[in-house]
């Protein structure tokens, strides 16, 4: 963990690694079991050379300063750090990553939760794809659902490359059964370790997998049953990943720009959210993305805000446009029209 770092420590320090390097924030407050600042704080992938590290680190540190972090940290009512810690941390070069959750975070079901694509976990995380999707229960049964994957990002030739994932790997799960219970596995074992539920980043590089970064799980529901059936017939379906039911006003939002449209009550509805958007999450009375998740860090800040979400709904930006009011179900991962 760095502080005020020199640069000939930073030398001294990445000498004992192999780049590239992941930065990451470490702040104090984050990752607690009251408040997990996903995606608040910044992480720089892909840093070589010092001069990147020390850029990167400067970046990540003034992270805990940001519009976003500050609306998250009053919201959740969690301290503001200026200054953020940080950590330096060599990349693991993934071929396929993920989240894996020791508790459903929707229903608060006993089973292990994963989500997986192709290539760096920042896909997963971030939102940018739907991943593929296993639940395993007691007993060792593995229910997969298959996501689209379409892009997958990497480090190549010196340099974060997003690129298209084929045909064939975008239909094939990206984790055998036996990989599967391997990350179900080292997840439990987290647990153990940790006394409580826990989060935990993976990734899985020529065959040996790793752990990236364990937190507690924050916004879980309790144990409970969910609604038996959704309102209406389906406008859009997605992946039910905060749970509730609201109705609100459709608000279609397609970047940074129409921010100030969005009044409260609103159902916010976009292709995707990155963690500029989540201010937003304080004022909607929902979400609706194209793309993600329900262990992405968009749908852990609407569990933690309360708000429903459903992610991974294609198409819902051109279906819900010209709509004016809609009933948005958490549990089931529908988009109806209001009655």
């Amino acid at each position: 963990m760095l502080d005020d770092p020199d640069p000939d420590e930073v030398a001294q320090a990445m000498a004992r690694l192999t780049g590239p390097f992941a930065v990451r924030s470490s702040g104090l407050a984050e990752d607690t079991a009251a408040a997990s600042f996903a995606g608040q704080l910044e992480t720089v992938l892909g840093v070589v050379g010092v001069d990147q590290a020390l850029a990167a680190i400067a970046t990540c540190r003034a992270s805990g300063r940001s519009s976003r972090a500050r609306a998250y940290a009053s919201r959740m009512q969690a301290p503001v750090e200026s200054h953020v810690p940080v950590i330096v941390q060599q990349l693991v070069p993934a071929d396929l990553a993920g989240v894996a959750f020791t508790q459903d975070p929707r229903s608060g079901a006993r089973a292990v939760a994963i989500e997986a694509a192709w290539g760096l976990g920042e896909s997963v995380v971030s939102g940018r794809v739907v991943p593929d999707a296993f639940t395993l229960v007691d007993g060792g049964e593995i229910e997969t659902t298959t996501g689209s994957k379409a892009t997958r990002l990497d480090h190549r030739e010196g340099a974060l490359r997003r690129t298209a994932v084929a045909a064939a790997d975008r239909r094939r799960p990206v984790l055998s059964a036996e990989q599967a219970r391997e990350v179900a596995e080292a997840a439990l074992r987290a647990e153990a370790v940790h006394g409580t539920v826990v989060d935990v980043e993976w990734a899985i590089a020529g065959g040996t997998l790793w752990l990236l970064q364990v937190r507690p799980i924050t916004g879980v529901i309790g144990p409970r049953e969910r609604p038996e059936a959704p309102v209406g017939d389906a406008i859009v379906q997605g992946v039910g990943a905060s749970p509730g039911r609201v109705s609100g006003r459709v608000r279609v939002v397609r970047d940074l720009d129409g921010f100030g449209a969005v009044e409260p009550g609103d159902v916010l509805v976009c292709r995707t959210t990155d963690p500029a958007w989540t201010p937003l999450f304080g004022i909607a009375a929902a979400v609706v993305t194209e793309t993600g998740g329900a262990l992405s860090h968009a749908a852990i800040v609407a569990r933690e805000l309360g708000i429903p979400a459903v992610v991974g709904a294609d198409g819902a930006r051109a279906r819900l446009a010209g709509m004016e009011w809609v009933v948005v179900d958490g549990d089931h991962g529908t988009v109806s029209s209001a009655p």
